[in-house]
């Protein structure tokens, strides 16, 4: 992997934020409002957030992305990642 100087991660950064990225993954504040609603949910009655949780809350992102974005591959394959994860997580 190249390393970047941090410069360069922030104008890759700028770069991400200032295409249509809501095309892919919806309206900023939609997705996020659809990812608060997810998280809510989830932590209702919520302590202690664990690693699985983590790992599912992520996986629920994903969800979210999928609801108001257009149909992209990634959101899929990374939320079936974050769920082996969880797996292993609460496997341990």
């Amino acid at each position: 992997m190249e390393r970047l100087m941090p410069h360069q991660v922030l104008t890759e950064a700028f770069k991400l934020v200032s295409t249509d990225r809501a095309t892919v993954h919806g309206e900023p504040k939609e997705n996020h409002e659809n990812i608060a609603r997810l998280w809510d949910a989830y932590l209702h009655g919520v302590d202690h957030v664990t690693a699985h949780d983590v790992a599912n809350m992520m996986e629920l992102l994903k969800v979210a992305r999928r609801k108001s974005g257009t149909i992209n591959i990634d959101d899929y394959i990374d939320g079936a990642g974050h769920a082996a994860i969880a797996y292993e997580c609460v496997k341990k």
